[in-house]
């Protein structure tokens, strides 16, 4: 009872808990080299209730989560960033509150979140088999015999295995504290009644709708004073604690030429004849970016584009180039047959997490595979001894699948590649497998087409990007402030001067044209140490992700500059107006 009274007494810090430590830090710039998380020359982050967060650590563990957990996959690092401060906030806070009400996570505890039988969700997430939905008790048993074994020997596994032990222990602390505060909080009986009997009172009204869109926004005339009143009015929900600036910027799309669809169609179709008599068709199209699939795809699974086509063209043909999803391409047409629409088969899975587990897995399965052929042994015998999931105990049998229920490498076996009653091994993410396929059905007899592709997105060449890239540095050279920006482009119909939201220092998205980013974040970043009115000398670059090229060039100027309070009606009229429109338009239906 004291400890829950001592919570109550605390609800306080339960609330600055939940708000992120709104009052309790101070977020500094944020990310660029040795600097702090945006920029700037700081050693660290920012503060939390004063204790700083070092920015060494931090980039060490975000570079640590990135490489570990994402696989160096493509993300946007700033909101990847972002969401490692909110957890490094949230965890400072949390820890200092459980530790004044005695909290804490026992190495016991923490073993048992960790490979328990009901592990944290943290690790249920991270080690799910996609398949199952489960958790992969085999991977998660393979850690921890490394763990235990000190044979975990990669230093960036060791340094993640950490950070993820203390996210566990973060996650079970606030769970310990969102229990004791819902324990805490009393309800009266008579407070428990009153609120059953309002929620299940029933009343019944008349009433009129009158929809804002019964008026035209043509109707309505607005005056200054609409928006000062209406800014008056809601004062507080615009007050802003830190300075904003609002950015104007016009945006040069870059977009392929006649002439540069003519260049890439011309790739295409000087390798159609090569394509066409090669035998190798896996290792062509590899070389020249195309695709290979060893599927066989019916004609409801391809493009209608081609659907009809490839199923009339003789084996070995090759069509096009044609135009498919903004790319030339060429489709060879490598086989035709009637694929099953069921298949029945049954396996030996052996687990393979690296090239020594993934050699010996193989090694045992051609020994596996050896022992059924020369018939001293069953397959169902050799399931239950050597099989590691649970199909072993039914002799591996795996029941009857349709298309695409089992894992790729897989699917592709026992549909398109193997004989009933005959052995085969393949690999896939669980490791090595010896398959048999029992039976199949054949209901539909629908033929499928096996193909491969030579595929060249049409994208804007060199010569084009740096052709827009020269009108956009004139348009920034020759029109140095605002006024003279808006003028110059006034009369042209494919530019046009759009306004970003009121920004704050650490923001890294402008807007929906503009993509969240390191170019973002360097306008935002000149923006701040900026003079209104004054358009930037730098022409700024977004580049399309996937093909690599230069898709827009960006001109940006600073138009207005709002200091910490309620906003000026000039610098928020463009993000209050629907609303200031409404409000006049709600006058105007009231008084009719």
């Amino acid at each position: 009872m004291a400890l829950i009274g001592k919570i109550r007494k605390s609800m306080w810090l339960i609330v600055i808990l939940i708000a992120l430590g709104v009052g309790g830090f101070i977020l500094q710039d944020m990310m660029s080299g040795q600097q702090s998380l945006f920029g700037g020359a700081q050693t660290s982050v920012g503060k939390v209730n004063g204790e700083a967060i070092e920015w060494n650590h931090f980039a060490t563990t975000d570079n640590m989560i990135e490489s570990v957990l994402f696989q160096n996959q493509s993300r946007e690092v700033y909101s990847r960033r972002q969401a490692l401060w909110d957890y490094f906030v949230e965890e400072a806070l949390l820890k200092k509150e459980a530790s004044k009400l005695g909290l804490g996570v026992s190495k016991t505890e923490l073993l048992d979140l960790e490979f328990g039988v009901n592990p944290s969700p943290i690790i249920r997430q991270r080690f799910m088999d996609p398949n199952t939905g489960q958790v992969n008790r085999q991977r998660l048993t393979e850690f921890k015999t490394a763990i235990e074994g000190n044979q975990l020997t990669d230093p960036m596994m060791r340094a993640y295995w950490a950070h993820q032990e203390n996210e566990i222990i973060k996650d079970r602390l606030e769970s310990k504290l969102v229990g004791m505060v819902a324990q805490a909080i009393y309800t009266p009986t008579w407070m428990a009644e009153m609120g059953y009997q309002e929620q299940n009172e029933r009343v019944d009204f008349a009433y009129v709708r009158v929809p804002f869109d019964e008026l035209d926004n043509s109707e309505v005339t607005l005056e200054d004073k609409d928006y000062e009143a209406y800014l008056k009015e809601n004062a507080e929900r615009f007050r802003q604690k830190e300075e904003t600036r609002r950015i104007k910027y016009v945006v040069l799309d870059v977009f392929p030429t006649a002439a540069d669809s003519a260049q890439v169609r011309q790739q295409i179709d000087t390798l159609i004849s090569e394509f066409q008599a090669t035998t190798e068709d896996s290792a062509f199209v590899a070389r020249y970016f195309g695709v290979y699939d060893p599927a066989y795809f019916k004609k409801a699974d391809l493009s209608p584009f081609i659907a009809d086509t490839v199923f009339q063209l003789p084996v070995g043909t090759v069509y096009g180039p044609y135009i498919d999803g903004g790319s030339y391409q060429a489709v060879k047409v490598l086989d035709r047959k009637v694929v099953p629409d069921s298949v029945r088969s049954r396996h030996i899975l052996l687990p393979a997490t690296d090239a020594i587990t993934l050699a010996n897995a193989q090694s045992r399965v051609d020994s596996l595979k050896a022992l059924i052929e020369a018939g001293t042994h069953s397959f169902d015998s050799l399931a239950l001894a050597y099989g590691t999931d649970a199909s072993r105990t039914k002799g591996g049998d795996l029941d009857w699948a349709a298309p695409g229920t089992m894992v790729k490498p897989f699917n592709d076996l026992i549909f398109y590649e193997a004989e009933p009653g005959k052995l085969y091994s393949v690999l896939t993410q669980f490791g090595v497998h010896l398959v048999e396929v029992t039976d199949r059905k054949f209901i539909n007899n629908d033929a499928g087409v096996r193909l491969a592709y030579l595929s060249q997105s049409i994208v804007p060449s060199q010569q084009t990007q740096d052709s827009i890239y020269d009108q956009a540095l004139a348009i920034a050279s020759n029109n140095r402030i605002l006024e003279k920006l808006q003028e110059a482009i006034k009369d042209n119909q494919d530019l046009s001067i759009e306004t970003s939201p009121l920004l704050k220092r650490n923001d890294y998205v402008i807007g929906t044209t503009l993509e969240p980013g390191q170019t973002s974040r360097d306008i935002i970043r000149w923006a701040f140490e900026a003079k209104k009115g004054v358009v930037s000398p730098d022409v700024y670059i977004y580049q399309d992700q996937v093909e690599l090229y230069n898709r827009m060039y960006v001109v940006a100027a600073l138009g207005a500059i709002q200091k910490p309070g309620i906003p000026s009606v000039e610098n928020i009229k463009a993000d209050i107006e629907q609303q200031v429109i409404n409000k006049k338009k709600e006058n105007c239906l009231l008084k009719r």
